[in-house]
Order: structure tokens, then sequence, then C-alpha cells
């Protein structure tokens, strides 16, 4: 299974190990689904992660490891076409690896924008907690 985690999840998932996003990191850990990811999130997650509200909020050792872990063990997909087509212009790169890379799910807290869509393509966008319960719970 091929998926694409909204940064949005990924920086919950270390702010809390043992919260939903968190679960949904320790299933990517343990293999239970394959991760796509591209330069443009990494940059995404060292930029969000510097934000004074979540810099003091946020051990640089776990993010160290996050980015270290996307570079080395995420898929990475690149030349991502050029997308617009979602209502916040910073998600369309997560729209553009979700059809490059042939995710089946796009996961992410964003309700306004990414979660309204639904679907892009073949691309399932669901909620950290839906994919939770796709992953057997």
């Amino acid at each position: 299974m091929l998926v694409v985690l909204d940064t949005n999840v990924l920086i919950s998932a270390i702010l809390g190990e043992f919260s939903l996003p968190g679960r949904v990191l320790d299933a990517w850990y343990h293999r239970k689904f394959t991760l796509l990811s591209s330069v443009e999130q990494i940059e995404e997650v060292r930029r969000v992660s510097g934000y004074p509200r979540l810099a003091s909020r946020l051990q640089a050792a776990k993010v160290g490891r996050l980015i270290n872990e996307l570079r080395e063990v995420a898929t990475e997909v690149s030349n991502l076409p050029l997308l617009d087509v979602s209502i916040d212009q910073f998600d369309n790169y997560l729209l553009a690896m979700a059809q490059k890379g042939k995710a089946d799910y796009l996961v992410s807290g964003d309700k306004a924008d990414l979660l309204s869509m639904q679907q892009h393509g073949r691309t399932r966008i669901v909620a950290v907690r839906h994919f939770v319960e796709v992953l057997g719970g």
C-alpha cells in the first residue's frame, strides 16, 4: 500500500508518539505500508519544525531522525507535476506526490482543504482516524 502522509500528520506524530498520528508513523516503522515522500516535503518538515510555536515543543533529535528516515527509508517521488487543484496552494505538492507516486492514500488532518476533496485521481484522501482503521485499528 502506497501512502502520502501530510506534513501535519508527521509533525503531530513526533509531538505525540502515542497519538493517532504517532500510531500511523509507528506502522510505517513496522513496514505496514510504503511511505512516499519528496525533497519538497523534507524541506517543509524542516521549515515547519522551526516555527516558534512548534520548536519549543519538538525535540530536535526527533525531528532530525524523522528527516533522516524520510530521506533514507521512504520512497522518494521526484519531478513532481505542477498542480493547482487544492484550495491551499501549499498542499498541491502533496497531491502531486500522490499522483506521481500512484498513492493509494493521502492521510491528512487538514479538514478545510485536503480532506474536503476526498479523492485525487486514484488516491483516497482520508483522516488519520480512518487510516488507523484501514491499518487494522
